[in-house]
């Protein structure tokens, strides 16, 4: 076991430098002078255009003129050995600290966003295994495939002229409370939910054919006794694959949702600094997700030790 958390962690330092090296490369290779973009949403203002000294001077400054290799050893190597991920062009703070201030919001959608998914998407893809070719299983599976196709923006669109527009229930933009949570919860969960509801719905109707299972129900146990004890721990090993891998979409969507919404997380961050070419929160941004990606699935390998024995790391 040790051996394997030993280069299950190096991979996911691997992962780490790769990811972000390859955000430094991109951003750079996006058409437009770097130096210049971020001097107009710092200091000269968007319609005006950078003096030779005043480009010199800034990049100067942050050492723009070296080479692209070696900035970015040199962002690196402080990273490895100091854990600093640099200085905000634009915000002129440390990036750790930008990351303090906008993670507990991104941490409060994701994670809203994941427990309406479980509760729903387990819950309706077994009711729906249950009620299998009926009509309200037929209702379901269309919902379903309404939420799997639907990008998450465009039901947040529809949740706000709906329940702010019309029946102004709701305020469509801002922060702090329950019901500013609900929506772009609600609108970020809604292609998780409909992925878990559907391999719910499988998974469990395959254990439900099981012989095992075909034997509880001659010893006249009751439908209930027989899901939640003897199927439910078996249909969930392939949903909560799926769950990790929509923690990871939580996250990676919330980008979009956040700036529907206005929320002010490290999505909104993260699209306000590309249009900045403030590279290093870039940097920032993209490695926390990431991260919180790979942790999630390490933890989610871990607890399928849990629920299945068999499964060994060694």
């Amino acid at each position: 076991m040790h051996r394997y958390l030993l280069k299950r962690f190096a991979s996911m330092l691997i992962t780490l430098v790769v990811a972000c090296a390859l955000t430094f490369f991109l951003m750079h290779m996006i058409p437009g002078e770097t130096t210049e973009i971020i001097l107009k949403h710092t200091f000269i203002g968007l319609e005006e255009t950078a003096t030779e000294e005043q480009l010199m001077q800034f990049s100067e400054k942050y050492n723009l003129n070296d080479p692209l290799y070696i900035q970015f050893f040199e962002w690196l190597k402080n990273f490895l050995l100091n854990g600093d991920i640099g200085t905000s062009y634009v915000y002129h703070k440390p990036v750790i600290y930008l990351l303090k201030l906008r993670l507990p919001a991104t941490i409060l959608l994701a994670t809203s966003s994941m427990l309406i998914t479980v509760v729903l998407g387990i819950s309706l893809g077994v009711y729906s295994a249950l009620k299998q070719n009926k009509l309200s299983d037929h209702i379901l599976r269309f919902i379903s495939l309404f939420g799997v196709s639907m990008p998450g923006f465009w039901i947040g669109l529809l949740l706000i002229l709906l329940f702010s527009v019309k029946l102004k229930l709701i305020p469509a933009t801002d922060y702090g409370s329950l019901e500013n949570l609900f929506l772009p919860a609600l609108a970020l969960s809604s292609h998780s939910i409909a992925s878990v509801m559907r391999i719910t719905r499988t998974s469990m109707l395959e254990t439900l054919g099981q012989d095992y299972i075909k034997f509880a129900v001659a010893k006249g146990l009751s439908t209930r006794t027989i899901v939640l004890r003897h199927a439910m721990k078996n249909a969930l090993l392939p949903v909560i694959t799926v769950l990790g891998f929509q923690m990871g979409h939580l996250l990676g969507g919330s980008i979009v949702i956040e700036q529907v919404f206005t929320w002010p997380g490290i999505g909104s961050l993260l699209v306000n600094s590309i249009s900045a070419r403030d590279i290093p929160v870039v940097q920032g941004c993209v490695m926390c997700i990431v991260a919180m990606f790979l942790m999630i699935n390490f933890l989610v390998d871990i607890f399928y030790t849990y629920l299945d024995a068999r499964i060994k790391y060694d």
